[in-house]
């Protein structure tokens, strides 16, 4: 089964219904579907909401992006703080992944787990298409590194067109990421902890349609897509410290990828497998990571 969503932050580039497009029918009543969406370890509840706006250190930031950032929170239909994830996962691997999703997603086309594509468009910024109807933009509006992990916050406008729905939809959403190391676990490993807040907001479209009709849906992919991205960085991470020629030779392939940004996650992957034993053998990295979303004769191919 492919990886559908996008990278970190993309699958809630206005949440866009790209997953909507991309998740398959539910044949539970909204009731029920509702119910396992607000059981996943997230909240919506003010107290969330006002914790994670109170933290936004809003007078560090640039006139344009503080803006940004305020009209948002004004304009919100709908705030999420997504499960909580901890993950087994080197700390410089994800700070990149955090700074440079697209080229993350680049990976994802290589091993052919995604449709997505995230195209740079600008210092920081993007261009998003799921291939499923959503179509959008991104950008970093704010980054910090602090003592202890550091913060992202993105903006994102887009919308969706397709069969899941009537008319066309748009919206914006903000994204505020924040990860902080946690101590290692038993085997020695780096483990870090990621908290996603979303601010989401659909054009035309009220609070109460909003929660009635897509709600139960965003939340519930949100939360699974999450899951997934999480499990594939700690697989990426896994094969950076065990074969970390076999990713330096897979960043060669990722002709989407600034140079230069290449060349860093090469240097990443050869600091992470610094401690690795013998060598692995390069051409098994694909394998590796596309494992979990590739059928069998799918990975054949790959191979």
């Amino acid at each position: 089964m492919p990886l559908h969503h996008a990278s970190w932050i993309g699958v809630w580039v206005v949440f866009l219904a790209a997953s909507a497009a991309t998740t398959r029918a539910d044949e539970r009543t909204p009731a029920a579907q509702l119910i396992a969406a607000w059981n996943d370890g997230g909240s919506s509840s003010r107290e969330a909401r006002q914790r994670a706006t109170e933290a936004l250190p809003l007078d560090q930031m640039a006139a344009p992006a503080r803006q940004t950032v305020e009209r948002a929170l004004r304009q919100t239909t709908l705030y999420r703080r997504l499960p909580v994830q901890t993950i087994t996962c080197d700390t410089a691997i994800l700070d990149f992944a955090l700074l440079h999703p697209d080229a993350i997603v680049d990976i994802w086309r290589v091993l052919g787990i995604s449709r997505l594509s995230l195209d740079p468009a600008g210092p920081q910024q993007w261009r998003l298409s799921d291939g499923y109807g959503t179509v959008g933009s991104l950008r970093l509006v704010h980054h910090e590194r602090q003592r202890r992990g550091g913060l992202l916050v993105y903006h994102g406008r887009g919308g969706y067109s397709g069969s899941l729905t009537p008319k066309p939809l748009s919206g914006s959403c903000l994204i505020i990421a924040r990860h902080h190391p946690e101590p290692p676990g038993a085997d020695g490993r780096n483990r870090q902890t990621v908290q996603i807040d979303a601010f989401l907001d659909v054009d035309g479209m009220g609070l109460e349609l909003v929660t009635r009709t897509l709600q139960p849906l965003i939340v519930r992919s949100a939360a699974m897509n999450l899951a997934e991205v999480c499990i594939f960085m700690e697989t990426l991470s896994t094969a950076a410290e065990r074969n970390p020629n076999g990713v330096v030779r897979l960043t060669d392939r990722l002709s989407r990828t600034d140079p230069e940004h290449r060349a860093t996650f090469a240097g990443i992957a050869r600091a992470a497998g610094r401690n690795a034993g013998r060598p692995g053998d390069p051409e098994a990295v694909q394998t590796e990571l596309a494992a979990r979303w590739l059928s069998t004769d799918e990975l054949d191919t790959l191979r």
